[in-house]
């Protein structure tokens, strides 16, 4: 009588298949995750600013002129001089400067997203976002 020889290895075809199969799924449906839906933004339940240390008001218009006032001055500013005009602001208040962008509803995000970045690039910490409260 013969005796078979136990088969101590693993079978990892399947495996393999079951890999392939997510991948093609995953390739399949990872466009579909990226798109966009359109909403508009600037309106929304927002809490009231604090009082206490008046904020620097960044405004982007329709036409793309970015605006700037601290206690009640206004300058218009190019993007590239933005870091600078609010680098001068937080350094004379010597406080912990708030910085508010707010962008004309019809306004290109990428706009919006360019001040921020130049603000980040300043070191400003502290930058929150301008919305409407909604039925205004």
């Amino acid at each position: 009588m013969k005796r078979r020889r136990l088969m101590a290895e693993m079978n990892v075809v399947p495996y393999i298949d079951v890999s392939l199969v997510l991948l093609v799924i995953f390739m399949l449906s990872a466009p579909l995750l990226t798109q966009g839906v359109n909403v508009n933004l600037p309106k929304g339940v927002t809490k009231p600013v604090s009082d206490k240390i008046p904020p620097v008001l960044i405004s982007v218009t329709r036409q793309g002129a970015i605006l700037v006032q601290y206690k009640g001055h206004h300058s218009a500013v190019a993007l590239d001089d933005l870091a600078t005009a609010v680098g001068h602001i937080a350094a004379a208040s010597h406080d912990q400067v708030q910085v508010l962008v707010g962008g004309d509803a019809h306004v290109d995000y990428g706009k919006v997203m360019a001040v921020m970045a130049r603000l980040q690039e300043a070191g400003i910490s502290h930058v929150g976002l301008l919305t409407r409260p909604e039925g205004h």
